[in-house]
């Protein structure tokens, strides 16, 4: 019986599929080596802020809230890989809280994180319905229901015992939120990688604290998630941190890496290039000997030196 013959010959040889022009494979192919750098530098970037900020420690059981919203799928995505190959063991467990917003698909999220074998709760509690009964029409209902969900996870956070909850506010939400802080209550303030909460008993970190937003776009785009959007604060256009976020965008676009700088500047805080006396001791600062301490009612009330000395 006769044996086929197979030929590769230099022409054949490395050809591109049936149907697909040999431009089409080096498009995709330069498409899926920018996928792995992108993966890889968030993978990087997390891991930094992570080891930088003490964020996860041995033993640690992580509650990852879950919104439904690129950030924090990508925040799971990226841990779940670190996970994988960190120093030290872990547990993460997604928890999203269903504040029963109208036409909120309730599967979306089971069955996402079913099919990639992540432990989850899903928590119901309907905010929705205490926020639009107290906040007047046309009112920004952001601060209200942040309270409420906060309120909730902490509950259930105590409640299962995690010791650390992890949420997805990335690079560009620190910087915006400076701007809100500076703009709207003078003072230099933003959300902080990690942080203890007001009642000693929770640890919040921020694992995406030095991702940037279109980074995390670009990965949530190509990882296919099932995205949920927010009916509730995201249709609200007169929101203050969306005008903060027109104004860096419009930064980004004459000056690009501007945010970036900003985020940088973020980790360099000179407390003495500043004007806070309760942050540095200006008082103190080349004091001579014993010179007394400048009284500020003398100052400011002090009879006139002339009449004094007469």
């Amino acid at each position: 019986m006769d044996l086929p013959i197979y030929s590769t010959d230099a022409a054949s040889a490395g050809a591109s599929p049936p149907g697909v022009t040999p431009a089409t494979a080096a498009h995709d192919a330069r498409a899926v080596h920018e996928q792995h750098k992108l993966a890889k530098r968030l993978r990087h970037q997390v891991g930094r802020a992570i080891a930088d900020y003490g964020m996860i420690e041995a033993g640690d059981k992580v509650m990852v809230c879950l919104s439904g919203g690129k950030d924090s799928y990508t925040m799971l995505d990226i841990l779940l890989q670190l996970q994988a190959k960190a120093p030290v063991r872990f547990e993460l467990v997604a928890v999203n809280l269903d504040q029963k917003q109208p036409d909120f698909p309730a599967h979306v999220l089971p069955d996402y994180l079913s099919s990639v074998g992540v432990p989850f709760t899903i928590l119901e509690q309907d905010t929705y319905a205490v926020v639009k009964r107290v906040i007047p029409e046309g009112k920004t209902m952001c601060s209200l229901c942040s309270r409420l969900r906060r309120g909730a996870l902490y509950e259930h956070a105590q409640r299962e015992g995690f010791t650390k909850i992890a949420l997805g506010h990335h690079r560009d939400d620190l910087v915006a939120t400076f701007f809100l802080n500076l703009f709207h209550h003078a003072k230099l303030a933003t959300m902080p990688p990690k942080l203890l909460s007001d009642d000693g008993k929770h640890v919040v970190i921020r694992p995406l604290a030095r991702v940037a937003e279109r980074d995390i776009e670009a990965y949530a785009a190509h990882q296919r998630f099932p995205i949920i959007p927010c009916n509730l604060c995201g249709s609200q256009e007169n929101l203050q941190r969306k005008q903060v976020k027109r104004m860096l965008e419009e930064w980004e676009r004459q000056t690009p890496g501007r945010i970036e700088q900003i985020a940088n500047a973020l980790t360099d805080v000179r407390p003495s290039q500043l004007a806070d006396a309760q942050l540095f001791d200006f008082l103190a600062l080349a004091r001579r000997g014993d010179a007394p301490l400048p009284d500020a009612h003398a100052w400011l009330a002090g009879e006139d030196r002339s009449a004094r000395d007469a």
